[in-house]
């Protein structure tokens, strides 16, 4: 070795100049920083010009297999919100994986444009002008409605492509095309031709607000305060030989005091005890009359005792629920009107968990109440009109709209109350107060509903065959596959426990139920040929056709209209946007069965539930193969996204300050089976993430820069590290794999950013940076690491595309052009060849031992000792165990360090760092005894004399 020659900083910087264009440093035209905002749209520019999506499409063409995911449609009323954003992102991952593996994807964008949510935001523009929607002619405000949902559906359409949902925009199906509308008659005329169709009276859901009935899926619940009442209905008649009823009032509870004018029952449980007690004593409070008797459940009585004030009593007599039975009693209101008995039947649903014991029926406002009054030959009266007030002919009462009605109610009830109590009998209201509770909403008005009979169009559930439409689905259910799996029993639950399907609604904008009626008979007139001339007719001119189109071109000869009334009620949108499997899956390339339905966890009661129904009762099967559920969308506290809360974050908000596939990788990163939550901190933490795999993609493409296909070295000849590196790509190409199989993508990109971050940056990129840099460009160390570099980028670009859809492109084209796209390769697949479990295993030890040295550098670094690991001199003690897993490795390549020396020791031995002895080199920064042994390269160690001379 040559006299040490002085080295200062600035000869130092001098040398490393001189030999800098002899090092390969990293080269390429992938930036550092996204700048997302900007270069996504750009992005999306060069894909329309390229014509991206028809090559999609023609690739697909080739393709062996078919894969269908069908759309659930949207609704047309506004930008997209961040659900949205989350569904699509989903399925744009989902159907991208599907097509990079080998499958024809035909993936066509749906909306849903009819009904109420419409409807209402037409009216409240009319509302604004001082314009009364009544007086529309209806085929002018429904066209204005086509004309709204439509302008809705090319703002979402371009909402979404900027997300870089990949899908056929251009083949779009929406429900109110006159093809669509056609088809959804037709498949209303399937249900009234298969006898399931039919018009009755049932209590259903009903917006006064919107005069409406409303399906279980357009309901929302919010907490309320609302008045209780316990009420007392005096007896009329006793069925107990012994008189166990004499003189006695039964004691009611009710959340709704707008329901007891409609009272025409009572009800008690069978299997409950009731007692008979005579009231001795009350508080100052109270209002029960001293020496009333009063039928309460054993079971509530304290509780009711506290309520209303009753201090002493004395129990008169014990019996069971089943003794009641025949028991008549008078309405409250008796003397002002409501002159009605008011029996008392059993019910199996009557419970002692809260109120009395016992229940008031008003059979035209609730399921229960409608059922047992039914069965036991009850008149259901209509008494609430469709604004939600008593008709014209209610006792004192009229035109009270029922949201108000508790004051006057209880005044009413005071009063009869008062004059049965100079007799000592308890009549009217016994008690009141105020509670908090959930109760249903209209999601779209956000006004409370009710309960309310009304003449409405039923698809029955069961049959007398016992081969009913429940049945038929939930049997339709048993092939189907659930992601998460626990969804599945939601559905059947759902589908077990629900009532016939009630699909009219009371409104102008959607398919109407188009069948006629016979006046005489009540009679619905089912004839194919009458159905058959309104699908024709619909297909040519729409659902419009309906409201213009003399009703004798639908009844054909021999039938005179006058006879006949017309049904403009029109259908439920979930029985629209049910039917999108009959005008999407038969379509040429369409998988029908579709292979996919996803949507959000709302849906196993809306859209699942609805298409599963429609497509089983006219079908006989499924609309679907697998069902995937999202969660919903919280804010980063958990709360539900509201304005007034002022924590909604829309997806055109974060696209601008962030890019789309930073809130892709949101999507990706979160656990999309349950509830999510996003925050602009969450939103920032995703940057965070994206900035590393962005990083990942640029050391791989500056390394590989010129690389070639002459420089690929075989498997058999790649160093240890290699096979090492190459085992776990197929690790995670197993992942990816079942992902695609399963439809289940949580946990898969964060095991490939941990691969980025952990296995790559941290570890394989730090070790092999020396032999990428410094190396000659023939060295065999080097060319094997390139050869993996190349896989690496073709296996990240692929497996990223469907997720970071951007990112991954722009990773492509800056090394093969930006005439290719890597949304045209398959999902890159590596040699099973590859993958050795036992070398896996190996090299994790390796990593755990490497660990320590690690940590002992850095801690050397933190102390001073030295500047870097290169300055290392480094003494690790290996155990004989430790050894013989270890032979043939170069700890000091595998540590980055100048010097590593194994010595006889435990693993819990202390690892020793000391400055390394020699100088260090110009080229490569090694500190090494043969620097400057050259003399003309007296700054150099040996291997870079050879590498700048050779």
């Amino acid at each position: 070795m040559s006299d040490p020659v002085e080295k200062t900083d600035s000869a130092f910087r001098d040398q490393q100049e001189r030999y800098r264009e002899s090092v390969f440093l990293p080269k390429t035209s992938f930036p550092m920083r996204g700048n997302l905002p900007k270069r996504e749209p750009e992005t999306l520019k060069r894909w329309a010009e390229m014509g991206l999506d028809g090559a999609i499409r023609e690739a697909g063409q080739q393709a062996e297999r078919i894969f269908t995911l069908h759309d659930g449609p949207p609704y047309a009323n506004g930008h997209i919100h961040i659900g949205h954003a989350l569904n699509k992102v989903m399925k744009d991952v989902i159907n991208r994986a599907q097509r990079m593996n080998g499958a024809e994807v035909r993936y066509m964008p749906g909306w849903d444009c009819h009904g109420l949510p419409i409807e209402w935001k037409v009216e409240e523009e009319y509302r604004k002008k001082g314009k009364d929607k009544d007086v529309v002619p209806v085929l002018k405000f429904r066209a204005e409605c086509r004309e709204y949902a439509a302008r809705w559906v090319d703002a979402q359409r371009e909402d979404f492509k900027r997300l870089g949902i990949q899908a056929e925009w251009d083949h779009r199906y929406v429900t109110m095309d006159f093809s669509s509308e056609a088809q959804i008659v037709e498949e209303i005329g399937k249900f009234l031709l298969n006898g399931r169709l039919y018009r009755g009276l049932r209590p259903i859901m009903w917006s006064p607000v919107e005069k409406t009935a409303l399906a279980e899926a357009e309901v929302e619940y919010h907490d309320i305060k609302s008045t209780t009442l316990q009420v007392a209905f005096p007896i009329a008649h006793d069925p107990t030989p012994e008189g166990l009823l004499r003189d006695v009032s039964a004691v009611i509870w009710t959340t709704t005091p707008w329901t007891i004018p409609v009272n025409r029952a009572l009800a008690a449980g069978p299997e409950i005890t009731y007692q008979v007690i005579e009231v001795t004593g009350v508080n100052d409070d109270s209002v029960v009359p001293v020496g009333s008797k009063l039928l309460i459940a054993q079971e509530r009585l304290e509780l009711f005792a506290s309520d209303v004030g009753l201090t002493e009593w004395t129990v008169l007599h014990t019996l069971p629920g089943s003794a009641l039975e025949g028991a008549v009693f008078a309405h409250p209101l008796h003397e002002r009107g409501y002159d009605h008995d008011v029996p008392l039947f059993l019910g199996d649903f009557v419970t002692t968990e809260a109120g009395t014991g016992l229940v008031h029926m008003a059979p035209a406002h609730g399921q229960d109440d409608f059922q047992l009054c039914r069965e036991h030959g009850v008149e259901v009266t209509e008494l609430v009109q469709d604004n939600g007030t008593y008709v014209p002919w209610m006792p004192e009462l009229a035109g009270v709209h029922v949201f108000k009605a508790t004051a006057p109610v209880c005044a009413l009830l005071e009063e009869e109350r008062d004059k049965a109590a100079a007799q000592g009998r308890a009549v009217g209201l016994m008690g009141q107060r105020v509670i908090e509770h959930s109760y249903p909403h209209s999601w779209r008005s956000k006004k409370p509903v009710i309960y309310r009979a009304t003449p409405q169009w039923f698809i029955a559930m069961e049959s007398a065959d016992g081969d009913g439409l429940r049945a038929k689905a939930l049997d339709a259910l048993e092939n189907v596959s659930f992601v998460p799996a626990s969804a599945r029993r939601r559905l059947t639950t759902m589908v077990a426990q629900r009532p016939d399907w009630c699909i009219s609604r009371q409104r102008s904008w959607g398919v109407p139920i188009a069948v006629f009626v016979e006046k005489r008979t009540g009679t619905v007139l089912r004839d194919p040929a009458v159905m058959e001339r309104v699908v024709t007719t619909f297909q040519e001119r729409g659902a419009d056709a309906w409201y213009d189109t003399d009703p004798a071109v639908f009844l054909g000869e021999g039938r005179d209209p006058a006879d006949y009334e017309q049904v403009f009620d029109i259908v439920d949108v979930w029985f629209e946007s049910g039917c999108s499997h009959r005008f999407v899956l038969q379509q040429e390339g369409m998988n029908y069965p579709a292979d996919l339905y996803l949507e959000g966890s709302d849906q196993h009661r809306g859209w699942f539930q609805s298409s599963l129904l429609e497509s089983v009762g006219t079908q006989g099967w499924a609309p679907y193969k697998a069902v995937v559920t999202n969660g919903f969308v919280l804010d980063g506290q958990g709360r539900k996204m509201s304005k007034s809360f002022g924590n909604v974050i829309l997806p055109e908000d974060v696209t601008k300050k962030l890019g789309a596939d930073v809130l892709r990788l949101w999507v990706l990163n979160s656990d999309t089976n349950e509830d999510l939550r996003i925050s602009h901190d969450i939103l920032k933490q995703q940057g965070e993430l994206y900035r590393r795999v962005r990083n990942t993609l640029r050391w791989l493409l500056g390394a590989l820069d010129g690389f070639s296909e002459e420089e690929v070295l075989p498997y058999a000849e790649l160093p240890p590290l290699e096979h090492y590196i190459l085992h776990r790509l197929t690790e995670l190409h197993q992942r990816v794999m079942e992902a695609v199989k399963t439809h289940q993508w949580n946990g898969v990109y964060p095991l490939l950013h941990g691969f980025c971050n952990n296995d790559l940056s941290a570890f394989y990129f730090d070790i092999r940076k020396d032999s990428i840099y410094c190396d000659g460009a023939a060295s065999i160390t080097r060319r094997a690491a390139r050869t993996v570099l190349d896989i690496l980028h073709r296996a990240l670009a692929t497996w990223l595309a469907p997720a970071l859809v951007f990112t991954a492109e722009e990773s492509w084209q800056a090394r093969f052009g930006e005439g290719e796209s890597v949304h045209l390769q398959r999902l890159f697949t590596p040699d099973q060849a590859w993958h050795n479990p036992e070398l896996g295993a190996r090299w994790e030890a390796l990593r755990q031992i490497r660990r320590r040295v690690t940590t002992a550098l850095e801690g050397a670094r933190r102390d001073g000792a030295i500047r870097s690991s290169l300055e290392a001199r480094v003494q690790l003690p290996l155990s004989e165990d430790e050894k013989r897993q270890t032979d043939g490795i170069d700890w000091a390549e595998l540590c980055i360090a100048s010097q590593l020396y194994t010595v006889d020791g435990s693993a819990d031995a202390p690892v020793t760092v000391e400055p390394a002895e020699g100088e260090k080199c110009a080229r490569c920064w090694r500190v090494l005894p043969d620097v400057g042994e050259n003399k003309d390269h007296s700054h150099l160690c040996r291997r870079c004399v050879s590498v700048v001379e050779g």
